[in-house]
């Protein structure tokens, strides 16, 4: 170990081999709450968050169904861009790096950008350069946004153009509580090219702001209510109010995706027997959520507001709190805010 950080080199980290199946799923543990995952398009590579302190970023092997720590903040994958990012302070700390959102977005042949929601030390966006070619995909941080004072992010998505949203849950004063009873507690936060911080978008002020996603018009945002179980649609041109609402059947949409050439949302299920129901209010408190429930993953036509089931599951032992999915090839992998391993399973239909 020595010897590579003499030399600069990212420190070898054994990979995160499969553990025991579940009754429907398979997994791969050792990816602490991995909330959001992002396929990289025409390859066999996925990118999954750790949504906990030092948790970070791990890049899974979906043909081997292994995952291994990505950034490990070793000299090699530092880069700072000082003239893009002149307000950031510095590196962020591998040992607290905590990783919720993930947006991914093509800049060249074999190039990428992504972008990651972080709790870690900061509230803060973090911007990497993802390169293709070699034995695996290399990454290197180039800097970072800071969230506003008392803002703390979700879910991230950008333009072409450079421009960067943010989803705020629930901002200061606000629980979580108040967005499963319906009242309108985050909103969409923007980055524009030239500006020096965050301001919130007027019309955004949604329910629980949860997942987020651009069209590749580069025209429309895609933002999900939790507390409505829905998914909006925005004009980034106008939006003071949704050009569509689409409510989901029958789940809760939490992060929300292009893969595989489709919008696809993934979530828990709404009304779950083993769990007593609906999602609950008792004294001011929403339920925590960690009664097991099943999931649903569906396919969104934003045009037609029309949305097809692509999976479902009941209740299983091992994993709980269904966040995210990300298709690759003929296998559907899921991710999950709450538990220590990613989950895959068959494609259905492939």
């Amino acid at each position: 170990m020595l010897l590579a950080a003499v030399l600069g080199l990212a420190t070898p980290v054994a990979p995160v081999a499969p553990c025991s199946n579940g009754t429907a799923l398979a997994y791969v543990c050792g990816t602490a709450h991995p909330e959001d995952v992002v396929a990289i398009p025409g390859t066999r590579w996925m990118v999954a968050s750790g949504f906990a302190p030092g948790a970070g970023l791990k890049l899974v092997d979906t043909t081997s169904r292994q995952a291994t720590l990505w950034y490990d903040g070793s000299a090699a994958q530092i880069d700072p861009d000082r003239a893009a990012y002149p307000a950031c302070p510095g590196p962020v700390d591998a040992t607290l790096f905590n990783v919720r959102g993930l947006s991914l977005r093509k800049t060249g042949d074999g190039r990428y950008t992504l972008h990651v929601v972080n709790h870690g030390g900061r509230e803060s966006i973090e911007i990497f350069d993802v390169t293709l070619g070699g034995e695996r995909p290399t990454l290197r941080w180039r800097g970072c946004r800071l969230m506003p004072p008392g803002q703390v992010g979700n879910a991230v998505a950008t333009f072409a153009d450079g421009t960067i949203l943010v989803t705020v849950l629930t901002r200061p004063g606000m629980t979580i509580a108040d967005f499963v009873l319906g009242k309108r507690t985050g909103a969409v936060w923007q980055w524009a090219p030239g500006a020096t911080a965050f301001t919130e978008i007027p019309g955004t002020q949604l329910p629980g702001n949860n997942g987020l996603e651009t069209d590749p018009d580069d025209r429309h945002f895609y933002v999900v209510a939790f507390g409505w179980h829905a998914v909006l649609v925005y004009d980034r041109r106008h939006p003071k109010r949704p050009v569509r609402t689409i409510e989901m059947p029958g789940f809760m949409p939490d992060n929300v995706h292009w893969t595989d050439g489709r919008l696809v949302a993934a979530g828990m299920r709404l009304d779950e027997p083993a769990c007593g129901g609906l999602r609950k209010v008792v004294d001011g408190e929403a339920d925590k959520m960690l009664c097991h429930r099943g999931y649903v993953v569906a396919a969104i036509d934003p045009a037609s507001g029309v949305v097809s089931t692509l999976a479902y599951g009941a209740p299983e032992d091992a994993f709980n709190g269904v966040s995210a999915a990300a298709i690759v090839g003929d296998t559907l992998w899921l991710g999950s805010y709450q538990a220590d391993r990613l989950a895959y399973r068959p494609l259905p239909g492939r």
